[in-house]
């Protein structure tokens, strides 16, 4: 049985952005059978991007992994010259690096992929009245981070990078050579090769584009 979203009138525009089409198409029919109106379906975080430029969508309903340009940039990317637009997150990633770097760059909702039809239908009518929307598996680890006081600004992202690595993650994210990373920290450029290789092995990254790739998706390198 579809439930039909009470959504406001006249319906609410929706662009999906997920690289699987078969789940895209699918989510696409889940919200045009609930009233809801899909005015885009996108594969990667530039289309995103071009899309809800072209429609002006009142949500868009954002995969975190995706080729090219991730789900994370392309919200903050999105967000800083369409701040009305509500990002509701729908992904795989449960892990807390994803979820708070998403909250960072301005998503209004998170939810994971196992939620229920009607759930993510009603997400969208909610995110795009203003409010948030957290899946339940995330809730309880945003509470406690609350509790914790680490929001705002949320927990500090890959955990297991010492201070020093961290920093010179983020001037190598803002796309500096090991040489400016080493004036710019007054170290030599053989610590920050060996920082380099140490960020290289403690991250799911087997090279530095991987590795910046990951730190810009988690709110690294903005400048």
């Amino acid at each position: 049985m579809v439930t039909q979203v009470n959504s406001d009138s006249p319906a609410l525009r929706v662009v999906v952005a997920d690289d699987h089409p078969v789940f895209r198409d699918g989510l696409a029919m889940i919200l045009r059978e609930r009233g809801i109106a899909v005015v885009a379906e996108v594969a990667d975080g530039q289309e995103t991007i071009e899309a809800a430029a072209a429609h002006h969508p009142d949500v868009v309903l954002m995969d975190l992994t995706m080729p090219g340009l991730g789900g994370v940039e392309a919200t903050r990317r999105l967000l800083a010259v369409q701040p009305a637009v509500a990002v509701l997150v729908l992904t795989m990633s449960e892990d807390d690096d994803s979820l708070f770097a998403a909250l960072r760059a301005g998503a209004r909702g998170y939810l994971l992929k196992e939620a229920a039809a009607d759930d993510i239908a009603r997400a969208v009518v909610t995110v795009a009245r203003g409010e948030t929307v957290l899946g339940a598996r995330v809730s309880t680890r945003v509470l406690d981070a609350v509790r914790g006081g680490l929001l705002p600004g949320a927990p500090a992202p890959f955990p297991r990078l010492t201070e020093r690595e961290r920093e010179v993650l983020e001037l190598v994210a803002r796309g500096y050579p090991n040489a400016r990373v080493a004036h710019h920290l007054g170290l030599s450029e053989k610590t920050v090769r060996n920082h380099v290789s140490a960020i290289l092995a403690k991250l799911p990254a087997a090279t530095r584009a991987e590795a910046v790739a990951l730190a810009r998706d988690n709110g690294l390198g903005a400048q």
